[in-house]
């Protein structure tokens, strides 16, 4: 099954965002070649692009004490199984902790890195990291593979607190989403949201081998969702068959 995610708010988009770059980021870092560990170096830059926004930080620990306070009212609910929810408080604590003690914005400590600096000044522009350009840079490319990944793991270090932070947010959410079957009549999909109920997130699973692709697009009160054929010149149009999807709602 394929999953599609689609977020009902800015705050959530951005937490997405995140994640896949911290996906990719891990992906890079165990590979050997310095090609690769070079688009770990593009990829946490990213990173440190999208988490510069001022109040990241501050949203995610509120979250992060939202979530805390609502499983606290659970404790000693007999419907609740108590040694699993201790666990997930247990985690939300110590990202919460470790977050909190977070200087500044996330990534803050690599900017006092001038030769990490240099090189990020420089990788975004085409053909920028050339050996003429940043001998450093490429002297460092040709050193072993261990060498290099243990600079990555130490700067990417500054940036795990954030990862698990987002890593738990993110559980949280999708396991608040219940799955059901739903039928797109003519390749169109429309459900209307309960009022008063803030949604933030929609995940979808859909079967391959259907060759379908989803676009989504929702808000407070409704979801539509149409579903796409890819053509032979990459294009999508619309298809009109009746097709089956699984789909979650998480608030």
């Amino acid at each position: 099954m394929i999953l599609y995610e689609y977020p009902f708010q800015e705050s959530v988009r951005t937490m997405l965002r995140l994640e896949q770059l911290f996906d990719r980021l891990g992906q890079m870092m165990v590979r050997d070649s310095a090609v690769d560990h070079h688009f770990a170096l593009v990829t946490l830059f990213e990173i440190m692009d999208v988490a510069s926004r001022a109040d990241l930080k501050s949203d995610l620990l509120k979250e992060l004490e939202r979530h805390k306070q609502h499983l606290l009212s659970l404790r000693g609910n007999s419907q609740v199984a108590q040694e699993a929810l201790d666990e997930v408080i247990n985690r939300i604590e110590q990202s919460f902790g470790a977050l909190n003690q977070l200087p500044g914005k996330a990534g803050h400590a690599l900017t006092h890195n001038e030769w990490l600096m240099s090189v990020r000044s420089r990788i975004s522009i085409p053909g920028g990291t050339c050996e003429f350009d940043l001998p450093g840079y490429y002297a460092w490319q040709h050193r072993d593979a261990g060498s290099r990944r243990s600079d990555l793991t130490q700067w990417v270090s500054t940036m795990m607190p954030l990862a698990q932070a987002l890593q738990v947010l993110l559980q949280l959410l999708r396991d608040s989403g219940v799955r059901q079957k739903v039928l797109a009549s003519g390749g169109q999909y429309q459900q209307g949201l309960a009022p008063g109920k803030t949604y933030q997130l929609l995940r979808l699973r859909m079967d391959p081998a259907a060759d379908l692709v989803p676009e989504i697009s929702g808000h407070r009160l409704m979801v539509s969702i149409r579903l796409m054929r890819a053509e032979a010149d990459g294009r999508l149009r619309p298809s009109h068959e009746d097709a089956a999807f699984e789909l979650a709602l998480c608030a």
